[in-house]
């Protein structure tokens, strides 16, 4: 499934903002879920680099992934809102990170020499794609990022982004929307 929406500013260098943004409000009580089918979801993770093309994501799989979305956007909502986190959030992130092990391996190639790569045996896959999201949801949280993120103001817009400058909007979309309602407001109250 397409993105209707071009990435949120910040998505593009965070894979857990792009993550969360995954998960699409749209005017007119429209939802686009980019995770909402084991396809969508496999062409997803390919195009991260998070899983082979030939992968097969099956629903059980799918659905461990939309779940850790629905607990990363949980945390990110805390971190933007001041408030607690959820302690199944913290956990389920937690869990996600302490699944696989948390470094490269070391391997040499005899025409170009040592290199890291990640040791994942294809029923891992997901595993390992989960502990990479949640490493990045981590990072974006406790990094120096974390002061800059977001949510969008444009109603009904749920997606978070970067903040830079006075940027308070995911989109130009978003942007337009915000400024036009803000318009018809000033013209229906006069």
């Amino acid at each position: 499934m397409e993105d209707p929406l071009p990435p949120a500013p910040g998505a593009d260098a965070c894979l857990a903002l792009d993550f969360a943004n995954t998960a699409i409000a749209l005017p007119g009580g429209q939802y686009v879920d980019l995770l909402g089918s084991p396809a969508s979801v496999n062409e997803w993770l390919t195009a991260h680099g998070l899983a082979p093309d030939h992968a097969d994501v099956q629903e059980m799989c799918a659905t461990q992934l939309r779940a850790l979305r629905e607990h990363v956007r949980s945390l990110i909502a805390a971190r933007v809102a001041e408030a607690p986190a959820l302690p199944a959030a913290l956990d389920a992130v937690n869990d996600a990170l302490t699944r696989v092990p948390p470094t490269d391996v070391l391997r040499w190639d005899d025409s170009t020499g040592p290199y890291r790569a990640t040791v994942c045996p294809t029923n891992q896959i997901l595993d390992h794609a989960l502990a990479t999201i949640a490493a990045s949801a981590a990072d974006l949280l406790t990094g120096p990022d974390a002061a800059t993120l977001t949510a969008c103001e444009s109603t009904p817009c749920n997606r978070y982004l970067l903040r830079h400058g006075r940027r308070h909007w995911c989109s130009t979309r978003c942007g337009d929307r915000a400024r036009a309602a803000r318009a018809y407001a000033r013209r229906t109250a006069g």
